[in-house]
């Protein structure tokens, strides 16, 4: 797999090594969510780091340095609106896009991802037809 390492829950952490700009980091606590994700991105080619708290998310962006960041605003320890500050107060990640991938659809719950530091806001479920186009105009918006 290269530079890039998934990381399971519960795994003895990820390798450490150069930093690489490149790919998708997802921060996701859910198996399922993660599987499908990354399945979807991958069919279309892109390289995906998977974090399964915020913590590690945070540190893998770090390290990892991905073209963009997906993220999921209910999770352990650090919910999503912490982890989205704690990558923005990172000066390498300026510039890097942050999208909230989320079941949080209740008025108010856009603008406070946004406020938080995300670029973008996609609903759970997501549409599998869709996504990858959704994500790519993210991409296309970053260069």
């Amino acid at each position: 797999m290269g530079p890039w390492q998934y990381v399971h829950a519960g795994s003895a952490g990820p390798r450490k090594g150069p930093v690489v700009s490149d790919g998708i980091l997802l921060i996701e606590d859910n198996e399922q969510n993660r599987y499908l994700l990354t399945f979807l991105l991958e069919a279309r080619g892109y390289a995906v780091t998977p974090a399964a708290d915020g913590p590690l998310g945070i540190e893998l962006a770090d390290r990892v340095r991905p073209q963009l960041i997906l993220l999921d605003i209910q999770l352990p320890t650090l919910d999503g609106y912490a982890v989205a500050r704690a990558l923005r107060e990172n000066p390498a990640l300026q510039s890097t896009p942050i999208v909230a991938v989320t079941s949080y659809a209740m008025s108010g719950d856009r603008e406070k991802a946004l406020a938080a530091g995300c670029n973008g806001y996609i609903e759970k479920p997501i549409n599998p037809e869709t996504f990858v186009s959704e994500i790519e105009a993210y991409l296309e918006a970053a260069e």
